[in-house]
């Protein structure tokens, strides 16, 4: 079984999957559908990424727009991140708010954010990521919110932070209001 934990943001989950671990290593289910299905998540995954990343290395903050907006079960195999989302739901309590969650191998713990989120991580251990998807990557969907905006003010904790040319372009999140007609 696993420990799920609600976030301070509506609909994120943190899970602590229970490890059992001897003299020849550990062992551990790493998602089970009746761990979310009381959180009335409910989701045919569709697609699994996996993803290498070197430590300093920003990826983020991404969404997919309506109708490919995707809900995503994230969790790293090696290394360990800082896990960042934004709520960009638009009639959300919590709209424009920011988590930040340490995922790493020691814990082994996993985090559910739903459809409607700006998603990204920054490296603090050289990593192996993984992520089930509950829609297709579609590129013309794609969004993003600037990792850096102030008025987020996430600590990514990484002093020399490696970056894509394309998260270097995105919108604030004032920004992104606008452009949206307030969120997604």
């Amino acid at each position: 079984m696993a420990q799920v934990k609600e976030t301070s943001l509506s609909g994120v989950l943190e899970i602590f999957p229970t490890v059992f671990k001897d003299q020849r290593g550990y062992f551990f289910e790493s998602y089970r559908e009746d761990w979310l299905s009381p959180f009335g998540v409910d989701h045919g995954w569709v697609q699994d990424n996996q993803s290498y990343s070197q430590k300093g290395t920003v990826r983020g903050l991404h969404f997919q727009h309506s109708p490919f907006a995707q809900a995503k079960l994230v969790r790293v195999i090696q290394g360990k991140v800082l896990d960042a989302v934004v709520d960009l739901r638009k009639d959300s309590p919590t709209f424009g708010q920011s988590l930040t969650v340490t995922l790493d191998t020691e814990k082994h713990n996993l985090l559910y954010i739903p459809a409607g989120f700006a998603h990204g991580f920054s490296v603090l251990e050289d990593a192996v990521f993984v992520y089930k998807c509950s829609n297709y990557y579609n590129k013309p969907a794609e969004g993003g919110i600037i990792w850096n905006d102030p008025d987020l003010g996430i600590d990514w904790q990484v002093s020399e932070p490696i970056i894509s040319e394309k998260d270097s372009y995105w919108p604030t999140l004032e920004e992104f209001k606008q452009i949206s007609k307030g969120g997604l």
